[in-house]
């Protein structure tokens, strides 16, 4: 028996919700845009063996995030002239020429030939008190992290926000929240190894500039790239580490605690959630 045209319809709440799943999260413009055909359009004439010269690649996209934090304007983001791809040697210099919050930002914001900066929206700095009690490092920001330029703040943000509350941290007197990737993998895709190794600098040098008390790496990519363990984080949450860096004065205490998405979707795990927010309750008293 077939189906009638108003049931082969899919509601509008579940094509959202499908979209959404398929990683089309957010709109680009009110325009449709091919970009295959655009990609077609910068891909560089075939050369043949013959020419001797070789062939530079075409110039890289670049955006710089605003330094407000005020999403970007919708629609595709204009090109600039050609950039060699970001390297470790040039995120470390960078980095470690940055004495305050302030230059370390402007010296993510001048990393050039770094890709995410070109699908991202916003870059992603962090936000809340210098020498505070906690700095929670997450690993990357999503759909609505990216739109707002600010750590934290869709639903897994406000589950972490309540979860700082119970013991006694606010982002806005007494915490720190940030990434590790400052910008939004397309898609919110894992990061790559490449990736976190540009971006590992700067949140060093975030942490050691920030000052805090303690560590909280939020989730299992955030506790192994700054512990440097391999094991998940089913077995790394709630134990204490020690973090150091050639900036800080000494090393410092580190709590991995399990990202608030996955609590979201396991709420089962609060209950050891709610064990290792007291391991760090224990840590700051």
């Amino acid at each position: 028996m077939g189906l009638s045209p108003e049931q082969n319809v899919m509601p509008h709440e579940a094509l959202l919700e499908w979209y959404v799943e398929m990683g089309a999260d957010e709109a680009i413009s009110a325009a449709e845009t091919n970009w295959f055909a655009a990609s077609e359009a910068a891909a560089p004439a075939p050369v043949s063996r013959a020419e001797s010269a070789p062939v530079s690649a075409p110039p890289a996209a670049h955006a710089r995030a605003q330094v407000s934090g005020a999403p970007a304007q919708a629609g595709p983001r204009a090109q600039t002239s050609g950039a060699e791809p970001a390297t470790d040697k040039a995120a470390s210099a960078l980095a470690a020429a940055a004495q305050s919050l302030d230059e370390l930002r402007a010296a993510l914001e001048s990393l050039e030939g770094f890709p995410l900066k070109v699908t991202a929206t916003n870059l992603v700095f962090g936000e809340g008190v210098e020498t505070p009690d906690v700095m929670f490092i997450g690993e990357a920001p999503g759909a609505d992290e990216d739109r707002q330029g600010r750590p934290f703040v869709g639903a897994s943000g406000r589950l972490l926000d309540r979860m700082m509350a119970s013991i006694g941290l606010d982002r806005a007197e007494n915490a720190y929240i940030t990434n590790i990737l400052p910008w939004r993998p397309p898609g919110n895709r894992e990061p790559t190894a490449a990736e976190i190794a540009i971006c590992l600098p700067f949140i060093r040098r975030h942490i050691a500039l920030v000052r805090p008390r303690i560590i909280v790496p939020v989730g299992g990519t955030a506790a192994k790239t700054l512990l440097d363990q391999r094991q998940g984080i089913m077995r790394l949450r709630g134990r204490r580490f020690e973090f150091s860096d050639p900036g800080l004065e000494q090393p410092l205490p580190a709590v991995p605690l399990f990202h608030p998405a996955f609590l979201l979707r396991s709420a089962g795990q609060k209950a050891l959630a709610w064990r290792d927010l007291l391991t760090i309750r224990q840590i700051i008293q």
